[in-house]
């Protein structure tokens, strides 16, 4: 069936009036912030802890805007008679945002999640030297990531999270155990503190309401000797 002459124009004049009778609504920023969508591309931040050096995030990036520096140490062994081993110490970790086309590659290659979004958006500069963030300022923008949404009701605890909490009872555990071997040695101080006061004490007094008196010479005589009157 052949269209109607004039369909497509009656449709656009349609539109057109039933924008015009809504009311407009406009945005006073900076004075109103936006709501933005939870997972809003605003800046990366990085979570040092957890940057192994990989150097995945760099090799990957598609615009070469980060760059990683660092030095290799060496860790004595675990055990006695263990072997030293190295690991990868991280000097310098940047992202040159004048250069990055957000489109977070190097977040989602990260193995170890060293890097998040943050939905800050607010960091123009005048100098464009000054959009390259140090690791230091991409630290500051860990505390701005927000939360990962909660999980399923019937999901399962992740692994991660685990594993952080028993290591956090361990350590819970054995601070509680430091701490009553203190208590304990705390009392049993005290409590031989008192014991030698007291011995001093007594020994002081028996010392003063006592006569002494002086054992016999066994090589002297004792008794009347002949010849006495």
């Amino acid at each position: 069936m052949a269209p109607v002459p004039g369909s497509g124009l009656a449709k656009g004049l349609a539109v057109t009036l039933r924008t015009m009778t809504k009311k407009t609504v406009t945005a006073q920023y900076p004075d109103v912030q936006p709501e933005l969508p939870p997972r809003s591309r605003g800046v990366i931040g990085l979570f040092e802890e957890n940057c192994t050096v990989c150097m995945l995030c760099a090799r990957e990036c598609p615009d070469w805007c980060i760059y990683i520096d660092s030095h290799k140490e060496t860790v004595p062994a675990a055990a006695p008679g263990g072997r030293e081993r190295s690991r990868n110490v991280l000097d310098r970790f940047a992202i040159d945002f004048s250069l990055c086309m957000y489109c977070g590659i190097c977040i989602e290659v990260c193995p170890f999640d060293a890097l998040f979004w943050s939905p800050e958006f607010e960091y123009a500069e005048t100098d464009i030297h000054e959009l390259t963030h140090e690791r230091d300022k991409l630290r500051e923008w860990m505390w701005t990531v927000p939360a990962p949404p909660a999980l399923d009701a019937g999901a399962e605890e992740p692994k991660e999270l685990a594993a952080a909490r028993k290591t956090a009872d361990k350590l819970a555990a054995e601070a509680e155990k430091l701490a009553a071997q203190a208590a304990e040695a705390a009392q049993a101080e005290k409590l031989a503190t008192e014991a030698t006061e007291a011995t001093e004490a007594t020994g002081t007094t028996g010392a003063t309401g006592t006569t002494r008196t002086t054992a016999p010479d066994p090589s002297e005589p004792t008794g009347p000797q002949d010849g006495d009157a």
